[in-house]
């Protein structure tokens, strides 16, 4: 390797003639160690090899020599700053640090592109939102200067026939296009709202794309659907019919449907759920035990779908403490249904589909087809739907003529007999012959299951009338129960923005005393059918997790001895543990936006409430009451139409509260995984349970 070569000092002269070359031989010297002798090329990082040279004439090798000096202020060195081998070794170390730079870069472009993503994805939610609260604050300032609903939706509608004569002046469309438009905007008024909400932030361009969309779309005919039945959340409730009721009667509306609900006037009647109710001034006659008798009708609205309430002027019926369980019910019922069908007959409603629920207006079957069907409504169809097969009402077949039915005739038929007791009339029975269609409501049984597996006594009539059986699973209030629209809570939250969980959990804790910190909470909302050794089982599992429990009574709940019992043994815990034991619609939200897992009696509840709004609102619903027959159980895995049942009963049915418990404090990756795959499931009564009864509306339309 050719050595370096420095030049100290300055050439005062001209050099003289080159020497005789000499003979070197190389001596390795260390590096010195520091001081004022220090070379100043020397480096600290490495050791430096220096050649000192030693040199002989020619023909005197063996004698020592002197460096030769060359002039009075020169003298020359030669350095050797490294091997081969050390500058390999530079060489490997400097590609690493590129590559290691390279890798480096890459991974902040990949992070860089996920964060733009991220941003696009909050910015469109914004926007979404934004378009949402711009909306509501429309409507809001409609309200405040006095303009009801109705008008907003029919300005709505005038501006879109507006907007469309805009079109026409600027040559956009021509007159015949325009007016085929207008047409098709005239004939579908009812559907329009929810086609075009938004028209006032689109141009023209864009709403004229649209609207040669819905020009060429096959619309169906809007229904017209009464619903006939003795519960409505949140009028009057005591069972899982008035959120069905209120539920499918909302989303069926939402599609651009009329909808009207025939109630009972309960005096226990919660009539702050009613927008509008007035008594009307008229009064009209209904046949019950061999006489006509006076009712006066009530009117209003409840979350938009129109309200009638019958109240009876002569009898009693309806001015007691509870909903039902009395033992007239059957006289009470059977009043309210002939009074129903002689309300519909007199107004001269024609509706598509009557809509009767359990054994309470099933009679309005038999008389819709003895006696109503040619008064007028030769075009309309039944369908019952049934939310217990085991609730049943018998009775003697005479008591059928206070309604003006023949009992003899439709006892012999064997259309209202009971199966086993032969001598007694079956209301729900006869409310299945005669109607077009029947729906059972559970989210776990199959149809085979409920018609022949659970022995209510109606195996051999629903075996029969099979073709036109359909089983529907329950859903949720869209509005009332969802996180993201939740009017109740401190801070609302989504799958995508879970934040608003963390707060709701701290303003829980705050509420009921208990100490601030990472603590998981257990909630209960309690039904009345959870085994109490159960339940104080899993109390003492979560406190030796160091979790904290809240139980809470259920609306329309008489649990209250459960309560009383769980409190009685767990008196001295008031730090860990809280009972609220009367229900409020505040704290219920906020309990199930707070909590981190949710009781539950069992997964075999054919409604599925509280595992649901549980999951809604990001919690682990864990049942109580593991069933005996794991196969009932995992039937639902076959069920049609059973989305949300099979979610939850593969991914909770076989987890215990301990194994939860352990999970959360584990695995919190997989825990926020699984929470988050929940909440972004169709729980609504406008998802899968809507299509299904579309289906069902639409079929019976055609008979």
């Amino acid at each position: 390797m050719e050595t370096t070569r420095l030049l100290v000092g300055a050439a005062m002269r001209a050099p003289p003639p080159p020497p005789p070359t000499p003979q070197f031989r190389r001596r390795r010297l260390t590096h010195p160690r520091g001081g004022a002798h220090c070379l100043p090329f020397a480096r600290a990082a490495r050791t430096t090899l220096l050649t000192r040279c030693s040199y002989s004439r020619k023909g005197n090798s063996n004698s020592r020599g002197k460096p030769r000096r060359e002039s009075s202020s020169t003298v020359r060195l030669e350095v050797e700053e490294s091997s081969d081998q050390g500058k390999n070794s530079t060489n490997d170390q400097r590609k690493g640090d590129i590559r290691e730079l390279f890798s480096q870069a890459q991974r902040n472009i990949l992070y860089l592109n996920k964060q733009r993503l991220l941003a696009m994805e909050e910015l469109k939610k914004l926007q979404d939102e934004n378009e949402l609260l711009l909306q509501e604050i429309e409507v809001l300032e409609m309200e405040v200067q006095g303009i009801p609903l109705e008008a907003i939706q029919s300005s709505r509608f005038c501006e879109l026939l507006l907007r469309i004569d805009t079109m026409v002046i600027s040559g956009m469309i021509n007159m015949q296009e325009a007016s085929d438009l207008r047409e098709k905007v005239v004939n579908n008024r009812s559907i329009i709202e929810s086609t075009f909400s938004d028209i006032n932030h689109k141009a023209n361009t864009e709403l004229l794309s649209e609207l040669r969309l819905f020009l060429h779309k096959p619309i169906e005919k809007p229904l017209h659907v009464v619903h006939i039945c003795s519960e409505l959340d949140p009028i009057a409730s005591c069972g899982s019919l008035s959120t069905y009721v209120a539920g499918v009667s909302s989303a069926v509306q939402g599609k651009g449907n009329l909808v009207e609900v025939i109630l009972p006037k309960y005096t226990s009647i919660n009539t702050d759920g009613i927008h509008g109710l007035r008594k009307a001034e008229a009064e009209y006659e209904s046949y019950f035990g061999g006489i006509w008798h006076k009712n006066r009708i009530w009117t209003g609205m409840s979350s938009g779908v129109g309200l009638i309430l019958i109240e009876p002027i002569q009898l009693s019926y309806f001015n007691r403490d509870m909903l039902r369980g009395y033992p007239d019910d059957f006289e009470r019922f059977s009043y309210f249904s002939r009074a129903s069908l002689d309300y519909i007959v007199k107004s001269g409603k024609q509706p598509d589909i009557l809509h009767i629920h359990n054994w309470e207006t099933a009679i309005v079957a038999p008389l819709f087809w003895d006696i109503f069907a040619h008064q007028g409504l030769e075009n309309t169809r039944i369908l019952l739907t049934c939310q217990d097969l085991d609730s049943q009402c018998l009775e003697e077949p005479n008591k059928l003529e206070m309604c003006g039915l023949d009992p003899r005739k439709l006892h012999r038929a064997d259309r209202l007999q009971d199966p086993n007791e032969t001598h007694l009339v079956n209301v729900l029975k006869g409310g299945i012959v005669y109607s077009n269609k029947v729906i059972l409501m559970s989210s776990i049984h199959s149809r085979d299951v409920l018609t022949r597996g659970l022995r209510h006594g109606l195996e051999t009539t629903l075996t029969v009338h099979k073709e036109k059986i359909l089983v529907a699973s329950h859903g949720l209030d869209g509005e009332l129960w969802d996180p993201s629209k939740d009017i109740y809570l401190p801070r609302r939250y989504s799958a995508n923005d879970i934040e608003g969980k963390s707060i709701c959990r701290e303003a829980l804790k705050r509420r009921l005393g208990f100490h601030s910190g990472s603590s998981i909470i257990v909630g209960c909302i309690c039904d009345g059918y959870s085994d109490i050794h159960n339940l104080k089982e899993a109390v003492h599992v979560a406190l030796r997790r160091s979790a904290q429990v809240i139980f809470m009574e259920k609306l329309g709940s008489v649990a209250n001895s459960t309560i009383r019992a769980l409190k009685e043994e767990f008196i001295n815990l008031d730090d860990s543990i809280a009972f609220i034991e009367e229900y409020d619609e505040t704290l219920a939200h906020l309990v199930y936006a707070g909590s981190d897992i949710i009781l539950c009696s069992s997964f075999e509840d054919p409604s599925l409430q509280i595992a649901m709004k549980a999951i809604k609102y990001g919690c682990a619903p864990m049942q109580i009451n593991f069933p005996n027959d794991k196969s009932r159980q995992s039937e639902g895995n076959d069920c049609r139409n059973r989305v949300m049942s099979k979610y939850i009963i593969s991914t909770y049915g076989e987890l215990s509260l301990l194994q939860a418990l352990d999970s959360f404090k584990n695995d919190p990756s997989l825990w926020d995984q699984r929470i988050k795959d929940g909440m972004v499931k169709g729980l609504a009564w406008n998802a899968e349970c809507y299509d299904l009864h579309w289906e069902a509306y639409s079929f019976v339309r055609k008979l």
